[in-house]
């Protein structure tokens, strides 16, 4: 799960940028905040009945949390810790792309912030992207991976 600080510029992250879908959002008023549900799922598939769609959403191989405490959007100096700067904890989700070097020349013509470009560091051939929160995303490509790692 990401805390996130406003909600439309997530969501346009994860949706327009990364190409995930919301699947599901649900609001818990008495509590104020809101759990966004992101994922790589055919429209197609996603079930009209509300309660079908929780359960279906629930049940995904692999779904991203988004959590919004409502108001943090207007808390000019709210930032999220990434886990990246110490004390250091969680790192980085990744994303397996067909093309490390493609999806990052258009994430890049999207304005989209690096960390790592595909022929930086010792590790050539992935990128790490961050969104509007400053979480690390890994952009990958398996087959780059084993060559990676097999020398």
């Amino acid at each position: 799960m990401y805390r996130i600080k406003d909600p439309k510029r997530s969501l346009d992250f994860y949706t327009r940028i990364l190409g995930m879908r919301l699947l599901k959002k649900l609001d818990y008023p008495s509590m104020q905040f809101s759990l966004y549900f992101m994922g790589f799922e055919d429209a197609a598939d996603i079930p009209a009945d509300e309660d079908e769609r929780t359960k279906w959403c629930l049940s995904r191989k692999a779904t991203l949390e988004l959590t919004h405490n409502w108001g943090t959007e207007t808390k000019e100096d709210l930032v999220y810790h990434n886990g990246n700067s110490e004390p250091k904890g969680f790192g980085h989700i990744g994303l397996n792309v067909p093309n490390v070097e493609e999806a990052c020349k258009r994430f890049g013509e999207l304005g989209v912030k690096f960390i790592k470009k595909p022929n930086e560091g010792k590790m050539s051939g992935l990128a790490f992207i961050q969104d509007p929160d400053g979480y690390w995303i890994e952009i990958l490509n398996h087959n780059n991976i084993v060559k990676i790692t097999s020398g």
